[in-house]
């Protein structure tokens, strides 16, 4: 098979961003689960945070992590300027159906790489954290979400991640030629937005402390 060839085609691009997607899914859907723990208490959390680092688990995810993140974001930066120089006479109609959606996906993406890059200095590095002690995951989350702000800026970053769930499982599902109907990626969406933010406001009305 030429896989060269085959990426070069808008088919091959648009299967590239459906697996790097799926990939990228997967992790979000673990990390709210593993961000689920903080409710059952400091030594759950920390504990989590602690295992994943003595089986080696950490490194290879980033890795495998900014590769998807990567071929996600070349795919999709060449069908936006494929699209963009297509000729036709159905090009003001296919701009005016697919226009929100493609807006809704490249801002969200925006926001979510935004968000991503604050994420790491905040609770990774612990650069931007108001406790930043490293492994005390519990003690950092909640020195960041008694702050509105962070809770706002969370809030945002979440619901376009939300947004671009909703429309990209939908997207990806069609591309690997999977019928399902968009109610499915509407209710993987709200799902993976209540587990998120639920820890934030959790926190914030001292639920979680």
């Amino acid at each position: 098979m030429d896989t060269i060839g085959l990426y070069r085609t808008t088919v091959g691009k648009k299967a590239v961003m459906a697996v790097t997607g799926a990939g990228l899914l997967l992790y979000v859907v673990v990390h709210m689960l593993g961000n689920l723990t903080v409710f059952s208490g400091a030594d759950a959390i920390d504990g989590y945070g602690r295992r994943l680092r003595e089986i080696g688990l950490v490194w290879p995810t980033r890795i495998a992590l900014l590769a998807c993140v990567a071929l996600h974001f070349l795919a999709a930066y060449q069908l936006t300027a494929k699209a963009r120089r297509a000729k036709g006479r159905y090009e003001h109609r296919r701009r005016v159906q697919g226009g929100y959606a493609a807006r809704t996906m490249r801002w969200g993406g925006v926001i979510i790489a935004l968000f991503v890059v604050y994420h790491l200095l905040d609770l990774t590095a612990g650069w931007l954290n108001p406790n930043g002690v490293p492994g005390e995951i519990h003690a950092n989350v909640v020195a960041d979400f008694q702050h509105w702000y962070v809770v706002l800026a969370y809030t945002v970053a979440v619901l376009a991640l939300g947004f671009h769930i909703r429309h990209g499982v939908w997207s990806a599902t069609q591309t690997l030629g999977v019928t399902t109907s968009r109610v499915i990626g509407l209710g993987v969406a709200v799902v993976i937005c209540a587990g998120f933010l639920s820890v934030p406001f959790a926190v914030f009305t001292g639920w979680v402390s």
